[in-house]
């Protein structure tokens, strides 16, 4: 199982020498920065992660920078927004590929069909089941999103 998520850290460590020698102040700092948060992940892990716990924290901090991107418009302060941004396209490099709209639905109906859902009181049945088979390959946003729809039609 290792092998993946030495992949990603070993992707990591490659791109960060590339960007090092492009000086590209951008993707440096922030393969830097995830390699800081997967370093921080194994040591509250007290081990090496799993390839799922890996990309779990490559969602996270794609979140953190989504929410910041959203702060930042808010506050009129495009510049950080901006910064945010490239940050966000650097990390997306190492994300699964999101599953598409049509996708998520496909797959919502057939967890609601699985558990037998029928009402939106079914949701807590329905989310646990349908985010550990998406895998991270969608936010739980878009997936609570469908999750009503389906329900409701």
């Amino acid at each position: 199982m290792m092998a993946e998520e030495m992949t990603i850290r070993e992707r990591l460590q490659a791109d960060l020498k590339t960007a090092m020698r492009d000086r590209d102040d951008n993707a440096r700092d922030t393969i830097r920065y995830i390699l800081s948060a997967i370093k921080n992940a194994e040591i509250d892990n007290r081990g090496d992660l799993s390839p799922a716990d890996a990309i779990a924290v490559l969602q996270k901090q794609a979140k953190q920078r989504q929410e910041a991107i959203e702060q930042f418009r808010s506050g009129q302060r495009a510049d950080l927004a901006e910064r945010e941004e490239a940050q966000l396209v650097v990390l997306k490099r190492y994300l699964p590929d999101e599953l598409s709209d049509d996708e998520v639905l496909a797959l919502t109906r057939e967890v609601v069909a699985e558990v037998g859902a029928s009402t939106m009181k079914d949701m807590s049945k329905v989310m646990p089941v349908l985010m550990q088979r998406a895998g991270g390959r969608a936010d739980g946003r878009r997936l609570s999103a469908a999750v009503k729809t389906v329900l409701a039609g």
